[in-house]
């Protein structure tokens, strides 16, 4: 568990609903609780709040022990986020981090009406999501309740060094979309994570998601297969040494494999 800058704890793996189709969204959040997830990840614009509730309720587990973050989208002043908010409280009831999901529209005034909200007790947590570095310091510098996490691309080959500096600064944790970069530049392929997955008999996929893990970041990977959902989640027991932690260092590119921020 992750302790945020308010004192809500988050489970540092996730599970991740991008791109699931709503018709398949259910069975998929049901699986991946069934295996050990307890952090479920959504957003307005993914369309699969709805299906992430009723994957909840027919989980049989007690609400107040999975922890759901979903994320606004075309909300671009104050009063139309309040209504948005309220439209995604009434698919999920309970909402327990809610992210701006990009920097659109009046920003300063889509998060004061997250603030509001969170004041309010509509939401346990509030935090940002694709803010980089001038962006992010813009909005610090502005608000009253500073953003418990900022999700951006993160992945071995965009590690995110110098952001994730700054938003220690003010105590905003970091939490990688796409921590497998989905699968591009040929990741479960790569030498190095290669070499060092056969040294600690881990898969290359487990390798990649342990980096981001053992600097404390969030992550929150997808896999419609249940037993890659396992796999994901099998990350605690092994430690990478600090030659394997310089040697993934290298990897980094610096840019977004996206055309993202």
């Amino acid at each position: 568990m992750i302790t945020l800058n308010n004192g809500v704890k988050i489970p540092q793996i996730g599970y991740g609903t991008y791109q699931t189709a709503p018709s398949l969204t259910q069975q998929a959040v049901e699986n991946a609780l069934s295996v050990g997830y307890k952090h479920i990840d959504t957003a307005q614009c993914y369309e699969n709040e709805k299906e992430v509730k009723l994957a909840l309720e027919a989980s049989g587990i007690a609400r107040d022990e999975i922890f759901v973050t979903t994320k606004l989208w075309g909300c671009y002043a104050y009063n139309d986020t309040i209504n948005s908010i309220d439209k995604s409280l009434q698919k999920l009831e309970q909402i327990d981090l809610l992210l701006m999901h990009e920097p659109m529209g009046n920003v300063k005034e889509v998060y004061r009406a997250m603030e509001d909200a969170y004041k309010k007790g509509k939401v346990k947590a509030i935090g940002i999501s694709n803010f980089m570095p001038d962006r992010f310091i813009d909005l610090v510098k502005h608000c009253s309740v500073v953003p418990a996490i900022n999700q951006v691309e993160t992945h071995v080959f965009r590690q995110q060094n110098a952001l994730r500096e700054l938003e220690k600064q003010y105590g905003t944790i970091h939490q990688a979309w796409s921590p497998l970069a989905c699968g591009r530049n040929n990741i479960f392929n790569n030498e190095i994570l290669n070499k060092i997955a056969q040294k600690h008999n881990k898969s290359t996929a487990q390798v990649a998601l342990r980096f981001l893990y053992q600097q404390g970041i969030i992550i929150i990977p997808k896999s419609m297969h249940k037993q890659r959902m396992i796999e994901n989640l099998e990350i605690t027991n092994f430690e990478l040494t600090a030659q394997d932690i310089e040697e993934i260092k290298t990897l980094d590119k610096g840019k977004s494999l996206f055309n993202w921020w």
